[in-house]
């Protein structure tokens, strides 16, 4: 073999070399984010779960709050059907923005039920109310943490697909575009509203 050969072969077998330890790092980033999205998902349908028990303690002590009960309620379903339509489609930005807008509807329609529940004492004294809102305060931590998770693991990949030299062949495997993060409109009202305390 000459050298030139041996050069060209030499060249060859490192830009494959590098071309698969990209795409390997590629799928293990991007089934980290998708993991790491399967645990907001479990954390989310607790919340939802939690949510009807909830309101329907109230029920009994909000009987002229109907309107605010059945805002909650819908916020509620909106929030778990956009989940449910992340579920089915995959990961994708448009997917994502939509849970993010139900849960920051979500979130506003439980801050407007905390707010109606503050004025009713018995409510706030049933062990029930307690126990509910202790659980909903304990998912609602869960959420943040496994949001955060989420957007960290997301920010990973996308920092990998960005860098030079991997972004001149991430579309070539299939990566084209950047991951959405999941965040909530007005995410200080959001986190603040949820924390529903009867003590």
């Amino acid at each position: 073999m000459s050298t030139t050969t041996i050069v060209i072969l030499t060249t060859i077998a490192v830009l494959l070399i590098w071309g698969v330890a990209i795409y390997n790092q590629l799928v293990a980033l991007l089934n980290r984010y998708k993991n790491a999205f399967a645990q907001i998902e479990v954390q989310l349908k607790r919340r939802y779960d939690l949510i009807p028990n909830l309101v329907e303690t109230a029920k009994g002590y909000l009987s002229h709050e109907r309107e605010t009960l059945e805002a909650v309620i819908a916020a509620r379903n909106e929030a778990a059907s956009a989940l449910q339509a992340v579920s089915q489609s995959g990961i994708d930005s448009a997917s994502i923005r939509q849970l993010g807008g139900a849960e920051t509807a979500l979130g506003s329609a439980m801050g407007k039920l905390n707010v109606v529940m503050e004025a009713y004492p018995d409510l706030k004294a049933s062990d029930n109310m307690q126990q509910l809102s202790e659980e909903l305060t304990s998912t609602e931590n869960r959420v943040a943490f496994a949001r955060q998770g989420f957007n960290d693991a997301v920010m990973g990949y996308n920092t990998y697909r960005q860098s030079f030299p991997n972004i001149m062949i991430a579309g070539w495997f299939g990566h084209r575009d950047d991951a959405s993060l999941l965040e909530f409109e007005d995410s200080e009202d959001i986190q603040a509203a949820p924390s529903i305390s009867f003590n």
